[in-house]
């Protein structure tokens, strides 16, 4: 009975982890996409921020995601 116990907390803390660790990177990913898009519309006054603004998108795959620009 202990064992069965211990396991099913054991799984329920590995998904509240995971679930945590989903939504922190969805967060991160709103705030890179919302960079790059600032980026963006700056780079008409600051070329330079263009070649910035596609390291950005290739590092953290913004390209790749559904709804990126």
């Amino acid at each position: 009975m202990r064992t069965i116990i211990t396991f099913l907390l054991v799984a329920l803390l590995q998904n509240t982890q995971a679930r945590t660790d989903h939504a922190t990177q969805q967060k991160f990913n709103t705030v890179a996409d919302a960079l790059a898009d600032l980026m963006g519309e700056l780079s008409r006054n600051y070329p330079e921020l263009e070649h910035h603004r596609n390291e950005l998108t290739d590092a953290v795959g913004l390209e790749n995601r559904e709804g990126s620009r």
